[in-house]
């Protein structure tokens, strides 16, 4: 009894974790990435908006028509140089501008709305920027820039690289794997899942005695790390098999192969099925 309690409670764990896990962990990686904008992006222009608030605001109104949270009176200028002994070299202005910065800054933490001005303001101005960006126009002027950032001494070594990256994930021209292929690699009689990426070099066609193409090769579980290999086009033989299939494949290390287990009809089984028949197979062993 309990021997059957305990593999139960394994099978039924196992599964729970396989269908919990990946929420899990993609909530949280969703979380992480929303913390790390909003505070890396949206707070310093939250900062920036309030410190223009405070210096254009009060030299378009009048004192006496400016809102609660903004008005400084002349008590409130003597009481802070009180109690906070500020010396009599700082003068009203600049202790009536450090009034109104600490008061936007409670009106703004109280608003919950305001927080999220930032993120949108940052949102905005990244689609300014691609429109401004993507005319021709701007291309060249952006272009004239890189040329002088790639110049600076650390950007150099670093920036033609991530920018390299960035264009192939989200950029105009970014890697588009056509097709799922399998190649014989790393030597004869292994055959290895990749991608077709396009033409090779052509220097390459030359030593090859034909058309080279290139072939990225991804590794597990995390198929957009891997390396480009270069091999004849007639080497390459395509398997009807989508993307998100091979990826999935891959990610797996293989457990979720199209064409071996079936359920539905997309050919494939899910991470909670598979636990399970995982962990009856192990019941069973131990039994024998």
């Amino acid at each position: 009894m309990a021997e059957s309690f305990t593999s139960d409670f394994k099978r039924f764990f196992s599964r729970g974790l396989a269908i919990l896990l990946p929420t899990a962990v993609t909530l949280w990686l969703l979380w992480q990435a929303f913390g790390f904008i909003f505070n890396n992006v949206a707070q310093p222009i939250n900062k920036a908006t309030r410190v223009a608030v405070v210096w254009v605001v009060p030299k378009i109104w009048e004192e006496e028509k400016l809102p609660e949270w903004l008005g400084i009176t002349d008590e409130e200028v003597v009481k802070a140089r009180a109690d906070r002994e500020i010396r009599d070299t700082v003068t009203d202005i600049a202790v009536r501008t450090e009034l109104r910065k600490e008061n936007l800054a409670k009106y703004w933490r109280s608003h919950s709305y305001l927080n999220l001005s930032g993120l949108f303001i940052a949102i905005m101005l990244i689609y300014l920027a691609g429109v401004l960006l993507g005319n021709i126009v701007g291309k060249s002027m952006y272009a004239r820039l890189e040329r002088l950032i790639t110049r600076i001494p650390g950007f150099k070594q670093v920036y033609p690289h991530v920018k390299q990256v960035v264009d192939m994930i989200i950029g105009d021209n970014k890697m588009a794997f056509s097709k799922v292929v399998i190649v014989e690699y790393p030597s004869a009689g292994i055959w290895t899942v990749g991608f077709l990426t396009g033409n090779s070099i052509r220097d390459i066609d030359v030593p090859a005695g034909e058309k080279v193409v290139s072939v990225f090769i991804p590794t597990s579980p995390t198929p957009f790390t891997g390396f480009t290999i270069n091999l004849p086009k007639t080497k390459v033989i395509e398997i009807q098999m989508t993307i998100e299939e091979a990826l999935r494949f891959v990610i797996t290390a293989g457990v979720l192969a199209p064409g071996v287990f079936k359920e539905g009809e997309n050919g494939d089984q899910s991470l909670a099925s598979i636990a399970d028949q995982l962990s009856v197979s192990k019941d069973q062993d131990s039994k024998k």
